[in-house]
């Protein structure tokens, strides 16, 4: 199935964060995302003509979120809106970070 047909489900403490293999192979669909050196989070720099298009993303890519109950740290410069996701519940990723972001690349 693919990410974006997928929902995001509560993550409890406990639950293991996923292995690099598996974050290796959830980067290969979702393009454009990276992510950092301890396989911590994934992280995305949006860049748009001007800030109230990248307004415009933050309040689409908000919408998102709230629907999935999963929300990304958010750093919005003029034109640029840079996006990290992480399930702080389990200190690393799950599958919720990747579908979230599959979600917003599909908003852009």
């Amino acid at each position: 199935m693919n990410l974006t047909e997928k929902k995001c489900v509560p993550c409890e403490g406990g639950t293991p964060a996923l292995a690099r293999e598996r974050v290796k192979d959830l980067l290969r669909e979702t393009p454009e995302w990276g992510v950092d050196s301890e396989y911590k989070k994934i992280e995305r720099v949006f860049t748009f003509k001007d800030f109230k298009e990248a307004m415009a993303f933050v309040n689409r890519m908000a919408d998102i979120a709230e629907a999935e109950g999963h929300h990304p740290d958010i750093k919005i410069n003029w034109n640029k809106v840079a996006l990290s996701l992480s399930t702080h519940s389990i200190g690393g990723l799950s599958e919720n970070d990747f579908i979230l972001a599959a979600k917003i690349n599909a908003v852009v």
